[in-house]
């Protein structure tokens, strides 16, 4: 038997180290040949890393989250036959025939303590005590002795349904303590509840409640949970924060009547659906947007703030916002000038696809000059999207909803949809952002604009 080294693979492009984001194997497995070993991830390409032999796992080169340098150590096989480990080369020997990924931490539990919601109300006044339960079994006290020997009026069980008597502050106090005062005894007059009867009452359900149980709606948490950051997650937070630290971000808001391009839609889609595939909103404003940057080419750029140029593209590659599971990815659509309404939308199916199952290439995930970003349904009226640096504008796309609205001095309900999006001020000035913008606007709100050359 020998053992079997496999190391970091070099993915091109000049890429000197790559992050751990996820094992398939853990030691003591046996593999395959062709096996998937784990997943690195360099930007936001994440590449699978393959077994070359078959074997028994003994040792795991880094944990998830690691960042590791290309050619370092990934994994250690025992394979049949010598291997690729020389006798005595054993390095870090046994680096780790110890070495396994630690296993997730489970989340800190707290003590299930309770919020005391009854336990803490005042005690019965001095010297009266809680009487035991009446024998028709009942929840009152058929008598209560004060403590001078006297004996008070036996309390009045109501039957379901009668209405308890009570002071309006008394009201209230049992509606703090979250009691029922159907259920409290009273023993004033004609069985009206005292304040004495539901402290009484409280103290009684204390007690009664075995210890440790608590009603766990208002029970108190002391759980938490570590999440580290890494892998797709650590790359958002990273490329998020280098965006806001490097851009003077402004966002700008317009809204606009899609009322006749929705009314288009629906048609296109009942003629050429089944045939062409569905039409959603959004290759109509990819197009909107292609149009509109070839009056305005400042907008589809890239900003290279190092070295103080900006770069301006005759190629739209648009970027499209796409929410997967690991985080927001967004894939590129090459050449978006040279694509029809239905090539567009089939290309962003493809995309999306690609990005959600973890599938898209690098080539797919980088490149883009300008980009769209949408929450659909849940898209609000209003948000602030944040550059995809090193471009210098992203497009938001806000929900639609149906409003009324004036249209030749009649209130008519109108589809309106707002844009919002935000510019580098750096070398996007604001008037310029708001013809932008409008120009957009123009498109969409006459749709048959986009199809007109």
């Amino acid at each position: 038997m020998g053992i079997h080294i496999i190391k970091m693979p070099d993915i091109g492009e000049g890429i000197a180290e790559v992050e751990l984001v996820a094992w398939h194997v853990k030691v003591g497995d046996m593999v395959a040949e062709d096996q998937i070993l784990a997943d690195v991830m360099t930007d936001k390409a994440t590449v699978e890393i393959p077994s070359s032999v078959a074997g028994k796992v003994l040792a795991l080169g880094g944990v998830v989250g690691q960042v590791m340098a290309v050619g370092s150590e990934v994994i250690r096989i025992e394979v049949a036959g010598a291997g690729n480990l020389k006798p005595g080369a054993d390095s870090a020997a046994t680096v780790a025939a110890a070495s396994t990924v630690p296993p997730e931490a489970p989340a800190a539990q707290g003590p299930a303590l309770a919020a005391t919601p009854v336990a803490a109300v005042a005690a019965p006044a001095k010297g009266a005590a809680p009487a035991p339960a009446a024998s028709n079994g009942t929840n009152g006290p058929a008598l209560v002795r004060n403590g001078n020997g006297s004996r008070a009026p036996a309390a009045l069980v109501r039957a379901p349904g009668d209405k308890p008597i009570a002071s309006p502050a008394l009201r209230h106090q049992a509606w703090d303590l979250g009691v029922e005062l159907q259920f409290v005894p009273g023993t004033g007059t004609a069985g009206r509840i005292t304040h004495e009867d539901l402290q009484a009452y409280v103290a009684r359900a204390a007690q009664a409640q075995p210890a440790g149980v608590v009603d766990q709606r208002f029970a108190q948490r002391l759980d938490e949970q570590t999440v580290p950051v890494i892998g797709l997650r650590r790359k958002i937070a990273q490329k998020m924060q280098d965006a806001k630290r490097r851009i003077p971000h402004f966002t700008y808001v317009e809204e606009v009547d899609m009322t006749e391009l929705e009314a288009l839609r629906t048609k296109l889609n009942a003629k050429h659906g089944k045939e062409r595939g569905r039409l959603t909103v959004l290759p109509f404003l990819v197009r909107a947007v292609v149009l509109a940057v070839r009056e305005h080419p400042q907008i589809n750029a890239r900003f290279d703030d190092d070295a103080g140029v900006v770069t301006r593209s005759g190629a739209v590659h648009l970027g499209i916002a796409t929410q997967t599971e690991g985080g927001l990815m967004v894939p590129v659509i090459r050449h978006a000038e040279t694509l029809d309404m239905w090539a567009c939308a089939i290309e962003v199916v493809r995309l999306a696809e690609a990005a959600r199952s973890g599938k898209a290439s690098r080539d797919e995930l980088s490149g883009s000059t300008i980009t769209i970003t949408s929450l659909g349904a849940l898209g609000g009226i209003v948000s602030t999207p944040v550059i995809n640096h090193p471009e210098v504008a992203i497009v938001g796309i806000n929900r639609m909803v149906e409003r009324p609205m004036m249209r030749n001095g009649s209130v008519v309900a109108r589809q309106m949809m707002n844009l919002s999006s935000s510019f580098d001020h750096r070398v996007v000035d604001g008037m310029h952002a708001a013809e932008f913008i409008q120009l957009i606007r123009g498109y969409l709100e006459c749709p048959a604009t986009l199809f007109v050359e």
